[in-house]
């Protein structure tokens, strides 16, 4: 007689092995980590896998643009995978949090705010809220700027810890090729940036706009983006300190709301 075999819970699920798909998440995970680009030679070390199979794996990953080649030849990841990811990005939550912020501002101004971040070595406006006034500034949705000559560039440079920070200039700019004296003055103020916790500049992009500017998001964290008013000086000089208290409070409020603060 067959006894039949008590139930005694689920049946374990079964295991299946995919070795190519296996690599390419480790290596997918391990640039993850990473704050700066690593070497071909890096990657195998911290794997414990052979050049020959590393290589397949990241010509792969590189056809299909989720991670990419710097100059000097090493390997970091793109925003491939934020791209897939969007419909679930934190990015997502931080407009939505944001953008009635940025419109109580901009009205409580009566000057135009915008939200930027850096993807691929650029800093990207990711929204605005344009001035009630007729004649007002405006920075297209979507638009790249250079890092090294914005607010925004150096308040998120600053939001960076410095090896991190120094990764991305080699990697992204043409800042390692610039004179040392250039050099050295720019990572000054990008300190004092992070020292004082806003950025101000006048006349930077055009002759007699005013930007003022602060971070959202920690050096510790994985959302970081700038609030920007832009505005036209006009007869009388703005008052930059109280539109940087403005511009303090209304980042604060989108870092609170979002669980940052």
């Amino acid at each position: 007689m067959v006894k039949e075999a008590k139930a005694t819970g689920a049946a374990a699920p079964k295991s299946y092995s995919v070795p190519a798909l296996t690599k390419a998440l480790d290596v997918l995970e391990l640039l993850s980590e990473q704050a700066n680009s690593m070497s071909q030679a890096e990657i195998c070390r911290a794997l414990g896998r052979s050049a020959s199979e590393i290589f397949r794996v990241l010509s792969a990953l590189e056809a299909r643009r989720y991670i990419r080649r710097t100059q000097g030849g090493q390997y970091r990841l793109t925003l491939r995978l934020f791209e897939l990811s969007r419909t679930h990005s934190p990015y997502e939550e931080l407009l939505r949090v944001a953008l009635p912020v940025m419109r109580n501002l901009s009205e409580d101004l009566r000057e135009t705010c915008h939200l930027t971040t850096l993807r691929d070595g650029e800093v990207v406006v990711l929204a605005q809220h344009e001035s009630p006034k007729p004649v007002r500034l405006s920075v297209e949705v979507g638009s790249r700027h250079s890092p090294l000559a914005t607010v925004s560039g150096r308040i998120l440079l600053s939001a960076m810890e410095e090896d991190e920070r120094r990764g991305f200039l080699s990697d992204y700019t043409g800042f390692d090729a610039r004179p040392e004296e250039e050099r050295l003055s720019f990572l000054s103020r990008v300190e004092a940036v992070r020292a004082r916790g806003y950025e101000t500049a006048e006349g930077e992009r055009f002759v007699g706009g005013v930007d003022v500017g602060v971070l959202i998001g920690t050096p510790q964290g994985q959302i970081r983006a700038a609030l920007i008013v832009a505005l036209l000086r006009g007869p009388v000089a703005p008052d930059v300190a109280a539109i940087a208290e403005a511009v303090r409070r209304a980042g604060a409020t989108i870092a609170d709301r979002l669980g940052l603060g």
